[in-house]
């Protein structure tokens, strides 16, 4: 039997990271927490400061910018919930990695489908964090609009497998894939 899926989506600064470390908090079992950050400057630095602040001591830290899928397969589930944090930073992290082939699409969706696998073989909770970063306007470079796209193709892939979605805006949490008008959608 597996753990649960969850997704929980915002905007920068909407509270969704705050949200899934409470929700990780409310289960009642060890804490295992997925960081994707890589820090590359002091305001990223500073980021990931705060990010550490907010967790308890107790939580299990990994930094995971590429194959933590690995990681996932290796924390025993029944009494955990892995939290990942996050989705589009994994993603970025695999974009812009120079020993990839040249399909960046591909390879990143089969890295997603690694990590889903791993997910759905693993025992416990997973709790996926990512920004929402399609809402805003169209980027202007090809880079850019690449990474925007693949992240929206990589959001819906995992939130037609999660059990519950959440989109947090300003704060507030709504539950989405129980309202949602076409349910579970193949990706």
């Amino acid at each position: 039997m597996s753990g649960k899926i969850i997704l929980i989506t915002g905007g920068a600064r909407s509270g969704k990271s705050a949200f899934a470390e409470q929700y990780a908090a409310r289960q009642g079992k060890k804490v295992a927490y997925i960081a994707t950050a890589q820090i590359y400057d002091s305001e990223m630095e500073l980021r990931v400061e705060l990010h550490r602040k907010r967790r308890p001591e107790n939580w299990q830290t990994f930094e995971a910018p590429y194959d933590a899928d690995k990681i996932i397969s290796a924390i025993p589930g029944l009494d955990h919930v892995i939290l990942f944090d996050c989705l589009t930073l994994y993603t970025s992290n695999l974009l812009l990695d120079s020993n990839h082939p040249q399909d960046k699409y591909s390879y990143i969706m089969d890295k997603i489908d690694q990590l889903l696998a791993s997910a759905h073989t693993s025992q416990a909770s997973l709790v996926f964090v990512t920004n929402e970063v399609g809402m805003g306007i169209v980027p202007d470079n090809s880079l850019a609009r690449q990474y925007r796209d693949i992240a929206g193709m990589v959001n819906q892939k995992v939130a037609a497998c999660a059990d519950e979605v959440y989109l947090v805006v300003s704060g507030l949490a709504v539950e989405l894939k129980s309202i949602a008008v076409n349910g579970k959608r193949e990706v």
